[in-house]
């Protein structure tokens, strides 16, 4: 059979597999161990558990359950909470602050926890009750949360980002870095359409008031006193501080991405303990339970990936696709749009860490043959799969939102979404004209890039 035709048989049984409802992880695996039955020497069978313990045998997926550690340590407390109060207390003055304070609390928990769930659960438990207490509309609350958490995959630190500097053999401190900007850019058009919206929606309310209707929840103001403000403080600073201290530590060059990940997550554990008395065994059981299942998951996935990648790559499948790629001779920025609509496709079935593991033997050397710098495009890469986040028929923070508040209509929350949708479309395309966003300051920190 010709390659073509064992690529296709490939692409066709995965779907096939995948749809069956059979685990991600196992899916892949089962494929790739059926062709390598069918089309590889039958010793390669003899050394599946070796070619998945060779792929993960990497120093850097050490800092993956480290990562994860310290994220469950800080979302099974209260943290999220707290640090939610501290921002809408001092931001209540702002026309919509309450909105923008949850956007706010979404990336500074996102950037300490680095998982998109774990944020929406632990902002949204406490935020979204509170926006559609003072008025503000379901769909609109959901939609802050759901895109707030898609931070996390791109504010460092990043599990996704980890996976993208193995798969594309790039500083991980680098791409940390180069994910700052754009981070700091999808905040501000969050918060920027939440005033918007809030404004909206105030005007809407305060017109029926005025013309005698009941007066509406939005139309209150809520007032806090210097001490008030400053009562909330205690609990929060030390969690920004850890944040700050890990990223020193790990862009000053004090520690490894994998120490870093250590070091995070045995202070998190310090901190609630300190500030929550999280530290009996009981207390301590959820947190530990959490990290050993998702931890496995994600270890699983990236084994079965890397396994389905290296058969692909054994069979030719990977090069031939790259190969037919260049020869289209697409001018570089059709190449680009290409790609990110297939990635844009494939987010409606898989999460990001699939994508990755799934598509960078893939789409990386037509884009390094285009002389794409490969840290921007794991930037713009990362965006576009944010989107996969927040839209159906996938959309994991859809459904984690659901879950925290399942009286919103599932039909509001996707209504909700969407117009984030578009401002990470947005994003993208001030990342396409302006690249220097995202690589200004990797470059001002650790040096130009020559590998590009």
């Amino acid at each position: 059979m010709s390659v073509f035709g064992i690529g296709l048989a490939y692409g066709i049984a995965t779907l096939l597999v995948m749809f069956s409802g059979m685990p991600i992880a196992f899916a892949l695996g089962a494929v790739a161990v059926v062709f390598m039955g069918i089309y590889m020497p039958s010793a390669s069978l003899d050394t599946v558990t070796q070619n998945v313990y060779e792929e993960m045998a990497s120093i850097t997926l050490l800092s993956i359950p480290l990562f994860i550690l310290k994220g469950a340590a800080i979302g099974k407390s209260r943290a999220g909470q707290d640090l939610y109060s501290a921002l809408h207390a001092w931001l209540h003055r702002v026309p919509g602050g309450l909105g923008v304070a949850n956007v706010f609390a979404c990336a500074l928990f996102a950037a300490m926890a680095g998982s998109s769930p774990a944020t929406c659960s632990a902002i949204g438990s406490a935020g979204i009750p509170e926006m559609r207490k003072r008025g503000y509309s379901g769909g609109f609350a959901a939609g802050i949360i759901a895109a707030g958490g898609t931070l996390g995959i791109l504010l460092p630190p990043s599990i996704t980002m980890i996976l993208f500097a193995v798969a594309a053999e790039k500083s991980l401190g680098r791409l940390f870095l180069a994910g700052i900007g754009p981070g700091l850019l999808l905040v501000s058009l969050f918060g920027v359409y939440a005033v918007l919206r809030f404004r909206q929606e105030y005007a809407a309310a305060d017109a029926i008031f005025k013309n005698g209707g009941p007066e509406a929840p939005i139309l209150a103001r809520d007032e806090y006193t210097l001490a008030e403000r400053f009562s909330v403080l205690p609990r929060v600073i030390p969690f920004v501080l850890l944040l700050t201290g890990v990223m020193i530590a790990l862009y000053g060059g004090f520690a490894t991405p994998s120490e870093t990940a250590g070091l995070g997550g045995l202070l998190a554990l310090a901190l609630i303990a300190a500030i929550y008395s999280v530290w009996r065994p009981s207390d301590l059981a959820p947190i530990m339970r959490s990290t050993i299942r998702e931890s496995t998951m994600l270890m699983m996935i990236i084994g079965m990936s890397l396994l389905y990648s290296y058969v692909m790559s054994y069979l030719h499948i990977s090069q031939s696709v790259a190969e037919s790629i260049v020869a289209m001779h697409l001018p570089r920025w059709e190449l680009l749009f290409a790609i990110l609509v297939m990635v844009v496709v494939l987010g409606f079935f898989l999460p990001p860490v699939s994508i990755i593991l799934m598509t960078a033997p893939i789409i990386l050397p037509p884009l390094r043959a285009a002389n794409f710098d490969i840290i921007w495009f794991g930037v713009v890469m990362t965006i576009v799969m944010e989107m996969g986040l927040i839209h159906p028929p996938v959309g994991l923070n859809i459904f984690v939102i659901r879950n925290v508040a399942p009286d919103i209509p599932l039909r509001e929350v996707i209504w909700g979404t969407l117009p984030f949708v578009l401002l990470m479309m947005l994003a993208v395309l001030l990342l396409c004209f302006v690249p220097g966003i995202s690589t200004w300051l990797p470059d001002l920190v650790m040096g130009p890039d020559g590998s590009r």
